[in-house]
């Protein structure tokens, strides 16, 4: 083995299992592993002191996994590559290594910062794939095939002993002199959320496990309603979007329990019948994951510009302050968009369909640009993934240009994903006394029934912000206004040859014409019609 040295730059890789730079570096000589908050990054307006609990719980794990086989855990603070330099003056760095990202801008002219000072001092950068995105894809024809075939290649294991330099043998003094540091130290926007998930890879395997042996069993069916979403749902999608898990040991650990109950069927075993159809449909959304990421790596600018440039203008011109705090401190007077904005604040998700509404709402109800809410949602969410983050904010908003237009109701939302609202009173509890009938509408109250049980609209809770039929007809006749117009259609053909899904195994894409509606990129997420239709097949939330 060379002495020369082997730096390892972890990022939203937190891990030692099937992590290929970690083990490629072992091979070649003295390891060390690499950490760094950089103040660039957690200034991001996406970045949130959710995040940052939630990474260094996954770095306390990382350390101990470790420290296990030998390895000190450097943590940082400064910008890349000035960090690096530092490293570089002191020990001599011969390779860095690390997982590509598909990031935000701040990381991708990061990225290209590092790249720049590697070649200056002559350091080989080996950059390695960890998800399904194709970094200088020319087309997405054969894409789902290259995923299967990377996805099902034998995991990485951990190395069972790592080399390091004598200056870092003593792992207990090195972890004291890099401790982790939290959001008051490092002046990161946001607040505790005392409902939200704890990171770290034991954490994560723990998770999956109890999913695909318990909890997953009717995932189909359960995933789409707050109440029982939240344990139906995988909830890996923050262990996958940190890193600390992989995306092929997920798969891999869903196609084995796949084919454990199909051997369990067929030697005439009692298998609950609805494991058949979670499982397909679990494994479907993993290879939505990195479909949507693929697209945020093929196309940087969607992070600030419209998929289809025919939306531009559509909403840039009015920004409505009032109607966004009202949404953002969940008190727009509709019941189920307060109750899962409120639960974002206590435990940083929520499931797939009401992000979607959420979203829906304050596009199409409130008419606020994406660009406006987007960042703000991202903090908001423990699972944040760029490129999931943006090309779904856009989908749902209307501004893809191949996407049907969806606009949710959050009034038979109620009636379909919380009829009993039960979510709603836990997450409302103003509403707590509102009778069934009234609970989607407390506007609709008699006043002497508002004053019966305490809830006067104004007072306790606040009126509507829109009134939902005349913001939902507003919104349908500007999009189809849009969608009507010729340069509508070029863009729409533009964006469908770049980004659209080309495997039956995923939902078709196509382009609008004269005759009928556009075919979904993504499984009917939207449509033009009221919220009738049923849940979308598809979605890239695991």
């Amino acid at each position: 083995m060379s002495r020369k040295l082997q730096l390892v730059w972890f990022k939203r890789d937190l891990r030692v299992a099937d992590h290929e730079p970690l083990a490629q570096a072992a091979r070649r000589g003295p390891v060390l592993a690499l950490y760094v908050y950089e103040p660039s990054v957690l200034r991001a307006p996406e970045f949130d002191a959710c995040h940052l609990d939630f990474i260094n719980d996954c770095l306390e794990s990382l350390r101990d996994a470790l420290a296990r086989i030998g390895c000190p855990l450097l943590l940082r603070t400064g910008e890349c590559p000035d960090v690096l330099q530092q490293i570089h003056q002191d020990h001599g760095v011969h390779t860095l290594w690390s997982h590509e990202e598909t990031g935000l801008e701040v990381t991708y002219a990061r990225d290209r910062r590092v790249s720049a000072w590697c070649r200056t001092q002559g350091i080989e950068w080996r950059e390695l794939p960890q998800f399904g995105v194709i970094r200088r894809l020319r087309s997405r024809d054969g894409w789902a095939r290259r995923w299967d075939l990377r996805m099902s290649r034998p995991l990485m294991q951990a190395p069972e002993h790592l080399v390091t330099l004598p200056a870092w043998h003593n792992l207990s003094e090195v972890a004291a002199a890099h401790p982790v540091q939290g959001a008051a130290a490092l002046g990161v926007r946001g607040h505790k959320r005392p409902q939200a998930w704890r990171g770290g890879e034991t954490r994560a395997l723990e998770t999956l496990h109890s999913f695909l042996n318990q909890r997953g069993v009717d995932y189909r069916r359960q995933m789409s309603s707050p109440t029982t979403g939240f344990e139906a749902c995988s909830r890996i999608s923050a262990y996958l979007s940190w890193g600390a898990i992989s995306m092929r040991t997920v798969h891999q650990a869903c196609e084995e329990r796949r084919r454990e109950i199909n051997l369990a069927k067929q030697a005439g075993a009692a298998v609950d019948p609805r494991w058949a159809g979670s499982l397909r449909s679990f494994s479907g959304r993993l290879r939505w994951h990195c479909h949507f990421m693929q697209k945020l790596e093929d196309e940087p600018r969607i992070e600030f510009e419209n998929f289809s440039r025919a939306h531009d203008g559509l909403r840039e011109d009015t920004f409505h302050a009032e109607r966004f705090e009202a949404w953002c401190a969940g008190q727009t007077g509709y019941p189920l968009v307060d109750a899962c904005m409120r639960a974002l604040h206590a435990g940083a998700w929520i499931n797939f369909r009401m992000r979607a509404m959420l979203v829906s709402f304050a596009a199409y109800h409130l008419w606020l640009d994406w660009r406006a809410f987007a960042p703000w949602l991202a903090r908001q969410f423990i699972d944040f993934e760029p490129g999931i983050h943006y090309s779904q904010v856009q989908m749902q908003s209307g501004t893809t240009g191949i996407n049907t237009i969806r606009i949710y109701s959050p009034i038979k939302q109620v009636q379909d994903q919380d009829p009993q609202g039960l979510f709603i009173r836990r997450h409302v509890p103003e509403l707590a006394s509102v009778p069934l009938a009234y609970l989607a509408q407390p506007h609709l109250m008699p006043a002497t029934l508002q004053q019966r049980v305490g809830v006067v609209m104004g007072r306790h809770y606040p009126a509507p912000i829109v009134d939902h039929v005349t913001a939902y007809r507003r919104a349908r006749e500007r999009m189809a206004a849009v969608r009507r117009a010729p340069e509508a259609r070029s863009e729409a053909q533009r964006v469908q040859a770049r980004h659209g899904s080309r495997r039956s195994g995923l939902p078709p894409t196509g382009q609008p014409d004269s005759r009928r509606k556009p075919a979904p990129d993504h499984a009917a997420q939207l449509s033009l019609l009221p919220d009738e239709t049923t849940d979308a097949q598809s979605d890239p939330q695991v």
